[in-house]
């Protein structure tokens, strides 16, 4: 059964709140990551990734995909099929560690555009392809749950349906979307962090763009709806991430 949305975005804010929100949700910007530009040298794409993967552990991206997933992962009695759409390894291995502590075997795979992370995921989790997430090379419902996580805002609107509508046609038991919850004050907070935590200045870029490309709650939520027809439930959660989870159409 599909289940409700359990973002508070339905409740209707007084003014007040929502005038606090609006200024501190600025519009969704387009831009261009420097990482997307075709030519960075591979050095500074798996620099870049590592920090990418830091800012995940501590200020929540692995941690909001291990709370869609933990659900799934009791009274298995088979292993699950998991496919990280852009991957960059990170949350694949952190879903098989999870799984294995549960006692659950989970055989995960990568996909992804860019041939260095491709390559490198090879190498750390159980296969890699290089595809793209609007056209994702696997037959309908062949994989149980379907990742993806920090990809969907480095998408155009008119795109954002076409990737939702894959991750939906391929997966078996549950589609887990994480991303960035778009406001200042995490776009300060990224900017701030990266000096202390070393980030390359491309990933210091980078960093504060994907925040300002990220979603609200009921953006996300109403995304999946008009792509997919499901009902997500969608969940802001800490470090300013908003995941969404539905159950695929059969």
């Amino acid at each position: 059964m599909r289940g409700r949305c359990s973002t508070t975005a339905a409740v209707t804010p007084s003014s007040n709140v929502r005038r606090v929100t609006r200024t501190l949700t600025p519009a969704r910007r387009r831009g261009v990551e420097k990482l997307d530009v075709p030519g960075v040298p591979a050095p500074i794409v798996r620099r870049s990734l590592a920090d990418v993967a830091l800012a995940n552990r501590l200020f929540g991206g692995t941690h909001a995909v291990l709370a869609e997933l933990e659900p799934l992962l009791g009274g298995r009695e088979r292993p699950l099929t998991l496919l990280d759409v852009g991957t960059g390894a990170a949350i694949a291995i952190a879903a098989r560690k999870a799984a294995a502590r549960r006692g659950v075997g989970l055989v995960a795979i990568g996909a992804d555009t860019a041939i260095p992370l491709v390559t490198s995921a090879a190498q750390r989790i159980d296969g890699a392809i290089a595809a793209s997430a609007v056209a994702l090379p696997f037959a309908d419902h062949s994989i149980d749950i379907v990742v993806c996580s920090q990809l969907l805002h480095h998408f155009r609107e008119h795109e954002i349906a076409c990737v939702l509508r894959e991750l939906d046609r391929v997966a078996r038991v549950r589609v887990i979307v994480s991303d960035l919850q778009r406001s200042w004050i995490a776009a300060a907070g990224i900017w701030l962090a990266s000096f202390p935590l070393r980030f390359h200045p491309i990933s210091r870029h980078d960093g504060v763009l994907s925040v300002l490309r990220g979603f609200t709650a009921p953006e996300l939520g109403a995304h999946i709806a008009l792509a997919t027809g499901a009902m997500p439930i969608v969940t802001r959660r800490p470090g300013w991430r908003v995941t969404a989870s539905w159950t695929p159409h059969s």
